[in-house]
């Protein structure tokens, strides 16, 4: 089999875990990364044991050795990456949010769509054994018609007043903050497990620390701030905690609450689908449990085992029962999903199925796109605009 080529741009917090799900394919050369500058990617090239560092991107996608980018870069960078990388006949692997609106998501999926091209988005839940066996429960029809999709993605690294990320500063990450950051996630887990989309929304959103204390240089995502360091107040406009009502197209109601500044909370992200006949629930910081709700008789749970999970389910879990299985490792499945679809040509019709692409990219920042068009109203329902590609194939063109 011959080996693909790799390329990392953006070598931060997340880039780490890209490279670990790379090595452990054992079928991928990572070619090099690429960063800000020659210097700074030299030195994360040494420290991620990579060996070889670009002076710009630009210069990593003229290399022919190179035939996968990832995409990893601040969210304010996504689009010029992404869309050079297609423009070079790169297959991409971006991190989420595809892009810092939906506007520059869409153009990115055509661009993808028009290209022929793999492209990826890393809703990196989606690779949990337990969340395929959940969706294709639902799927089978298993818990009757949904009828409240519930859940929450609580953190509470943003607690401190002191602690300050580009992820704050709407030029860098975004107009959303929280829910862009991980309300995202939910949002695709939802749908994708229920398989119905969500089609308007009603939310409320607010900035619990509105004004915080930034060092004068830019600050990385979970660094600890050094309070030596002379500090500047700076305004926070995004929100920090959110709570948002849901309609789907299948006609079920949810809820969701996402917040960044909620002590205790390190990663509390849990989706429950509630049936006519019976309801699963799934939560991330206890992952190979999944959760059986019945009426008439007992709770249950299913623990992760190979041996008694769905055929859908079954190639996301790698170790036997009792050899627990966890965030990597549910990351390195999606990163196998994408190595797969490449090596098949990246068609529409050769993507596994639980992967995302940049049209489910495109899909999330039309969702978090509402969100915060129903904040801005005043707390109003408004519906979750159509794709364009939907609207064109509805129109008889191009979808």
């Amino acid at each position: 089999m011959k080996k693909l080529g790799m390329g990392l741009v953006g070598p931060g917090f997340i880039a780490a875990h890209h490279l670990d799900a790379v090595r452990r394919l054992g079928n991928v050369d990572i070619v090099g990364i690429a960063g800000s500058s020659l210097e700074s990617a030299s030195k994360r090239a040494r420290e991620l044991g990579v060996g070889h560092a670009y002076a710009s991107y630009r210069d990593l996608l003229a290399d022919p050795a190179i035939h996968v980018v990832h995409n990893t870069t601040p969210n304010h960078l996504h689009r010029e990456v992404s869309l050079a990388a297609l423009r070079a006949g790169k297959h991409v692997i971006s991190d989420k949010p595809l892009a810092s609106s939906a506007e520059e998501s869409r153009e990115l999926f055509e661009a993808a769509r028009d290209a022929g091209l793999a492209n990826v988005v890393t809703f990196n839940y989606r690779g949990h054994a337990l969340i395929q066996q959940a969706r294709s429960m639902i799927a089978k029809g298993k818990l009757g018609a949904p009828v409240f999709v519930h859940g929450r993605y609580l953190q509470d690294w943003l607690t401190d007043e002191s602690t300050y990320t580009w992820r704050l500063d709407p030029k860098l990450g975004g107009a959303s903050s929280a829910l862009g950051d991980i309300g995202s996630h939910w949002c695709d887990l939802a749908e994708h497990v229920t398989g119905s989309r969500i089609t308007a929304v009603l939310a409320d959103l607010h900035t619990v620390v509105p004004v915080r204390q930034a060092p004068a240089s830019s600050a990385k995502a979970f660094a600890k701030q050094d309070r030596s360091v002379q500090q500047r107040a700076v305004k926070i406009t995004s929100e920090d905690l959110a709570s948002v009502l849901l309609r789907f197209e299948n006609g079920a109601r949810g809820c969701l609450v996402v917040g960044q500044v909620l002590p205790g909370h390190k990663n509390d992200l849990r989706l429950e689908v509630n049936g006519r006949t019976a309801s699963v629930a799934w939560q991330q910081e206890q992952p190979n449990q999944l959760w059986l709700g019945h009426h008439a008789q007992a709770n249950t749970v299913l623990e992760r085992d190979p041996a008694r999970l769905d055929p859908a389910a079954r190639g996301y879990a790698h170790l036997p029962a009792g050899h627990p299985e966890a965030w990597s490792d549910a990351f390195r499945n999606l990163i196998a999903d994408a190595y797969t679809w490449i090596r098949r040509g990246g068609t529409p019709e050769t993507r596994p199925a639980a992967l995302p692409t940049f049209a489910d990219g495109y899909r999330n920042s039309l969702v978090i796109d509402a969100m915060l068009r129903s904040h801005a109203a005043g707390g109003v329902w408004q519906n979750v605009d159509e794709p364009i590609a939907s609207k064109r194939k509805n129109k008889g063109k191009r979808g």
